[in-house]
């Protein structure tokens, strides 16, 4: 058993691999490629001509030279013929601030950026504004008045919820930045659709004065808090006015207080009774977040006619948009707001309203 187990070792040796030659030539070649650096494999140096690099120098020259250039000459000169604001629809300019918040000195529009000064709550026209030329050039801008078929084509196009052409005016109301995206969709557009939503939608007829006043265009369809802002007939995107932006909000001034402790025509004790009495009623309306307010002041008018104290919820609106209700409530009714305590506004309907013999004393 030995002897046949040696035998088939060593005839095992004799017949080698019919691959081994073929192996040990590939082995070789090998070696003698990768001799200069045998863990890496040589790397072809490949020269540019050189036309590609002068071309590559000409880019790199150009992009300094355009970082140097100023983008555009400031300051900015602007002809539209009203005092810039943050807001135009939510601030009375008949009011004078007591305070700032901010030095007037930074103006909201930049450094340098505009050739009006910043007074911390407008940027008032430099030079006088001739009221009778501002609307010779509307009306040219406008043109003929739209036909009642033409009106109605525009309607169906951009009334819709899914239309692209849709700005949200907010809390803020007609803003200053707003003006340049109603110009900007006006390139590609006719007219534009302006949803409103919150405290501006009290007074609507404000809201649309300021559209048409600050942009030029005209109102052509108006359903509650939806409006279409029409272009004009001859408007030119490539000539339309300046509008230089904002570069931040401006903190709001301070102004007085908008309810006293004693309020006009009563005493002290005839005020804490007013507003007891406006504490313990239960709510005549309850107002939601950045809702429609279209008729709240007609319905306000009317519950004054039976009641001297009114009080409005307004759970989770916030005391900032509270007071702002309060404020244009004050204007529009007339009333006297003589309380908000946890989102609850209590209005008065004054001594005048009294006195005529309105309800019940």
């Amino acid at each position: 058993m030995l002897k046949l187990f040696s035998r088939r070792r060593c005839h095992h040796h004799l017949h080698s691999h019919p691959l081994q030659p073929i192996l040990f030539i590939s082995r070789q070649l090998t070696q003698s490629h990768f001799d200069d650096d045998p863990p890496f494999s040589p790397i072809l140096k490949t020269l540019k001509p050189q036309n590609q690099e002068t071309h590559n120098q000409k880019n790199k020259k150009q992009k300094n030279e355009s970082k140097k250039k100023p983008q555009s000459n400031f300051p900015l000169k602007s002809d539209l013929p009203f005092d810039f604001r943050y807001s135009y629809s939510e601030t009375n300019p008949a009011v004078e601030p007591i305070g700032y918040r901010e030095t007037p000195k930074f103006s909201p529009f930049g450094p340098g950026r505009l050739d009006r000064k910043w007074t911390g709550t407008a940027a008032p026209s430099q030079q006088a504004v001739d009221m009778v030329k501002v609307e010779e050039e509307r009306n040219a801008v406008l043109g003929e008045p739209l036909s009642e078929e033409e009106v109605l084509n525009l309607v169906e196009l951009y009334r819709h919820n899914d239309c692209c052409r849709q700005i949200n005016l907010g809390k803020g109301g007609v803003t200053h930045n707003m003006i340049d995206d109603i110009h900007n969709h006006w390139k590609k557009a006719e007219a534009i659709r302006i949803k409103c939503l919150g405290v501006p939608t009290l007074d609507m007829d404000n809201v649309c004065f300021h559209l048409e006043e600050k942009s030029g265009g005209k109102i052509i369809y108006r359903q509650i808090n939806i409006l279409l802002l029409y272009r004009g007939r001859n408007y030119d995107p490539k000539n339309r006015p300046v509008v230089p932006l904002m570069l931040w909000k401006p903190y709001p001034p301070i102004y007085p207080k908008l309810i006293k402790n004693v309020a006009d025509g009563l005493t002290f004790e005839e005020t804490k009774e007013m507003r007891n009495r406006g504490l313990n009623s239960p709510p005549f309306m309850k107002l939601s977040r950045n809702g429609v307010y279209a008729n709240v002041v007609e319905k306000v008018r009317e519950a004054f006619e039976a009641e001297e104290v009114l009080k409005l919820d307004c759970a989770h609106v916030g005391m900032s948009d509270c007071k702002r209700i309060a404020a244009k409530l004050r204007d529009l009714v007339p009333c006297v707001p003589i309380l908000y305590k946890d989102e609850q506004i209590i209005l008065w309907r004054g001594k005048k309203a009294t006195e005529t013999g309105l309800g019940p004393c």
